[in-house]
């Protein structure tokens, strides 16, 4: 089958966005469409310019024998914006305050259309790190994790409460949490990273940032960098806050339980896009 060069970035573009952050050989698309490798890089151009043109991300060209393309999807600050007013207006239904100052967000985190935005947003942050794998804790942050990942194309290493059998040997280590300041334990198999790795940690809520602050001392424990800290919506009203440097996307403050009152304003996120 001799494929038109519409048909060919048609599928192309389809291919690089289904493999984000991953080198292709030109080789690949050589060979699938049976054209010269001067044809192909043509093709490659025009979906680099319209990518480029759209602020739909960006399309990397590599030279040599070993050389190919890699597509990064990355999120203008127009759209960023976009992604975290429409947290904002989703969040401040009145019935999502819960005992303790917390939000009912079990939707958002459900939401898949909603997450791919989030997830396309948080990556754009840190696309530059060189990141190895996405960290969080179970379990309401995995949904959040898995769509940064998603967009890096790295995995997920997810951090628990207990030790499971199907994990074999582990490292565990005690934290105090931020807001009750109890003692817990967090668990993490030993195959599941490998040390001197650069990860990002991922949650869905901060507040005094006891659990966060867990995580990184269980990194520690593995030689891991952690390259950065991003929450979906962080607690504006801390006395203490174990985390400084961080990214979130929204905050709440102005917390009244008894009223059921609260505001939700944009985190420190969108500061991060030039």
């Amino acid at each position: 089958m001799r494929y038109k060069r519409s048909e060919r970035i048609v599928y192309m573009t389809q291919y690089l966005m289904n493999n984000p952050n991953k080198l292709i050989p030109l080789t690949y698309f050589v060979q699938k469409f049976k054209q010269a490798k001067s044809s192909i890089s043509e093709d490659v151009q025009i979906i680099k310019t319209t990518f480029q043109m759209e602020k739909l991300g960006t399309v990397i060209t590599t030279a040599g024998a070993s050389g190919g393309v890699t597509y990064k999807p990355e999120m203008s600050k127009e759209e960023a914006r976009e992604v975290v007013e429409d947290i904002i207006e989703q969040l401040q239904e009145k019935d999502r305050l819960l005992p303790g100052g917390y939000l009912f967000l079990s939707d958002l985190m459900g939401n898949p259309t909603l997450l791919n935005r989030v997830g396309k947003l948080i990556a754009t942050l840190y696309m530059d790190e060189e990141l190895d794998a996405i960290v969080t804790i179970a379990t309401k942050g995995i949904s959040l994790a898995n769509a940064v990942a998603n967009v890096l194309n790295i995995p997920v290493v997810v951090i628990r409460k207990d030790n499971k059998v199907t994990e074999g040997s582990t490292v565990s280590i005690n934290y105090v949490s931020g807001s009750s300041r109890k003692i817990e334990t967090m668990v993490l198999s030993k195959r599941t990273l490998p040390e001197n790795s650069n990860v990002l940690v991922v949650d869905d809520f901060m507040r005094a940032g006891g659990s966060i602050n867990g995580v990184m001392n269980l990194m520690n424990e593995f030689k891991a960098h952690v390259k950065g800290v991003s929450v979906l919506v962080e607690s504006k009203e801390v006395k203490q806050r174990l985390i400084e440097d961080y990214t979130s996307l929204v905050r709440l403050s102005d917390v009244d339980e008894y009223n059921q009152e609260f505001k939700v304003e944009k985190g420190n996120s969108l500061n991060k896009f030039s």
